[in-house]
């Protein structure tokens, strides 16, 4: 019988000699604790990616194992926030010494905020996919924060021929008499008196910053409060009558194309000191296309984000 078990990745050499940029394990279901400033930690149910860079040549392979106990004790004692992500890091490089000199570790969960609805308060829950990505280099730590965001988009065209639409429509049915304002009244409140209506489309506002490395937490509610502020019509959740109103007014008021609902999101983002470098893609699910309308813009600093 043998008296040990044979460790291949560690006693063998590699059969063609090179280094490899990340070697490790991906879809690693876990549950983690999220710590957001000014609120309960929170747990979420998550997918996570370990990685190390493998500088050695000559190795077999990297201890995969010992990347999933490191992300295990996380789970089990810790919590996503700065601090500790790095510590995670560490522990990911410390492990495969003489091995590896770079780690990168990834998050996919989806955070959910109680959300009250627009006028009569009523409230209910939304999903917003996060993604967090920590590296760890010589260079330091890198901590990139991912979030998509729902909000209704009305196009700016579409309104303008509905509005063409509604001016012929008038000038059909009071061409020749005198306007009585009930009778106009009266005559909107009927589906002839508004004959045409705007497309509009969910939309998702997919955006990544990077954060500064002073950095003590994570903004995941500070960043989509933002975002969904600047857009002005975010994904309802519970709602009533005259909720769906409001929002319809809401649309109203913000009709934007895909490149402007862009710069929106560019114009807040570039207002946070906290974000060093941002990305952002805009989505508009046409309605009246079978395809999508896309604008995608970085903050534009050197060596940052490409617009790709």
């Amino acid at each position: 019988m043998p008296t040990s078990m044979p460790d291949i990745a560690n006693q063998d050499s590699a059969q063609t000699v090179g280094t490899l940029d990340w070697v490790g394990m991906s879809n690693i279901e876990m549950p983690l604790l999220v710590t957001v400033p000014g609120q309960p930690d929170r747990q979420v149910s998550a997918k996570v990616d370990a990685f190390v860079s493998l500088d050695d040549a000559h190795a077999k392979g990297i201890h995969m194992s010992r990347l999933y106990l490191a992300v295990d004790e996380l789970s089990a004692s810790g919590s996503l926030q700065p601090a500790q992500l790095q510590t995670l890091l560490n522990s990911f490089i410390s492990s495969h010494a003489d091995l590896s000199t770079k780690a990168m570790v990834r998050f996919h969960f989806d955070y959910h905020l109680r959300r009250k609805s627009l006028i009569s308060k009523k409230q209910g829950w939304k999903a917003y996919p996060v993604t967090l990505q920590a590296v760890l280099t010589e260079q330091g730590l890198d901590i990139e924060l991912g979030v998509a965001v729902p909000y209704s988009s009305t196009c700016p065209c579409s309104a303008a021929l509905a509005r063409q639409i509604i001016q012929e429509a008038f000038v059909s049915r009071f061409e020749g008499t005198s306007v009585d304002k009930q009778d106009v009244l009266a005559w909107l409140g009927t589906t002839d008196g508004v004959p045409a209506t705007p497309h509009s489309q969910r939309s998702i506002a997919d955006v990544k910053v990077k954060l500064r490395s002073d950095t003590n937490d994570l903004p995941i509610e500070a960043l989509i409060d933002a975002i969904e502020g600047t857009l002005k019509t975010p994904v309802q959740a519970a709602v009533k009558r005259e909720d769906e109103q409001e929002f319809a007014r809401l649309n109203g008021q913000n009709l934007m194309f895909c490149e402007d609902a862009a710069r929106r999101v560019k114009f807040c983002l570039n207002q946070h000191s906290e974000i060093r470098d941002f990305w952002i893609r805009i989505n508009h699910y046409e309605s009246l296309h079978a395809h999508d309308a896309v604008s995608i813009t970085t903050k534009g600093i050197a060596g940052g984000y490409q617009p790709k």
